[in-house]
């Protein structure tokens, strides 16, 4: 059985800017047969990722705030309980637009690696 602790995982600031923790990564646990990376992420209110684009499929949950979600020419609020579909290739953003910060999951398949993001 293989558990991660929240408190175990090292906060860092992504190259998008966004403060996240990454949770599940078969990178950093070589003995997980999984295809994705899961990470916790937040932004505080005020800030906007920076525009990038992966290389990869992603999907974001969101968990507390709101936002504003940006995907090649398309935006839209999200809020708790929405999950949003991010493309490989596609050009997307986030901004935190609430009183409070903005936290979401973040699945990456197959999983996250530094070369598959650029920042634009």
């Amino acid at each position: 059985m293989f558990i991660s602790r929240f408190d175990d995982r090292e906060e860092i600031i992504a190259k998008d800017g966004v403060t996240l923790r990454e949770l599940l990564s078969p990178a950093a646990e070589p003995g997980l047969e999984m295809r994705y990376s899961l990470a916790h992420a937040k932004l505080a209110p005020g800030l906007t990722s920076f525009l990038h684009v992966m290389k990869t499929s992603e999907v974001y949950y969101i968990l507390a705030g709101a936002g504003l979600m940006r995907i090649d020419e398309e935006e839209a609020e999200v809020y708790p309980g929405d999950s949003i579909y991010i493309p490989p290739g596609a050009k997307q953003q986030i901004t935190s637009t609430g009183d409070v910060e903005l936290v979401f999951l973040a699945i990456v398949d197959p999983a996250w690696r530094p070369e598959d993001e650029i920042i634009l």
